[in-house]
């Protein structure tokens, strides 16, 4: 099997997924947006995993690539093959299948809670009813028209979704571990500016190691869901 990742910057590696990724049995390749790569033919990979990145989907002009990773992303989707976007990846993965993305009514930075969505499609995953997740984001997605919302917050209602059972789309970063947090604070730390749901550079660094070991595992969890088709 072989698991295929779409990074965007060089700070936003998989995190947690690598692991599970491999101790499942997978075989890691990647394309690196930021390094000269093509793109693999549909037909090569068996899972698709989009990370995030500080640019928008909307930046075609600064970042050609875009057009045909969504092309990309999509062709994926139809293929029925496993397909997990974080934050950047969810609105690629929402932009690819006629959502919109726009900016959210506030940035969120930081550890901050989601809930489940209510849901009367016994088929989807389950969120636990509240749990707190490292956000990174001043974006937001329509969901599209095919998708199920599965989580969501106060502060941005779509938290995250899943279309069929082999496509999820999680605006929050789950895969985030200590190495992770610091190298994101490290370069993005011009954004840790005063907001209501903007967490200081202590505050997002000073979590507590459970708070990693929980999240990591249900991103295992929903791993687990999309590798075993529902």
């Amino acid at each position: 099997m072989r698991a295929h990742y779409l990074q965007h910057v060089p700070f936003e590696g998989l995190g947690s997924i690598d692991a599970w990724l491999r101790t499942s049995g997978y075989e890691v390749t990647n394309t690196r947006f930021y390094e000269p790569k093509n793109l693999p033919r549909v037909e090569e990979l068996d899972f698709l995993v989009v990370m995030g990145g500080p640019m928008s989907v909307n930046d075609e002009n600064e970042y050609p690539w875009l057009a045909s990773e969504k092309e990309f992303i999509r062709r994926v989707i139809e293929s029925g093959k496993p397909n997990l976007g974080v934050c950047l990846g969810a609105q690629l993965i929402a932009n690819a299948m006629d959502g919109k993305v726009f900016k959210n009514s506030v940035k969120e930075i930081g550890w901050y809670p989601v809930q489940a969505a209510a849901s009367s499609h016994d088929a989807v995953f389950k969120f636990p009813e509240e749990t707190i997740v490292f956000h990174w984001h001043g974006e937001t997605f329509s969901l599209p028209s095919k998708a199920i919302l599965i989580a969501k917050s106060e502060q941005c209602q779509n938290q995250a979704f899943q279309i069929g059972n082999t496509v999820i789309g999680l605006q929050f970063h789950l895969e985030t571990t200590p190495d992770s947090a610091h190298a994101i604070v490290t370069h993005c730390r011009d954004e840790l500016i005063a907001g209501e749901y903007i967490q200081t550079e202590q505050d997002i660094l000073s979590a507590p190691q459970e708070r990693y070991e929980t999240i990591n595992r249900l991103m295992a969890d929903i791993l687990d869901y999309l590798h075993n088709g529902g």
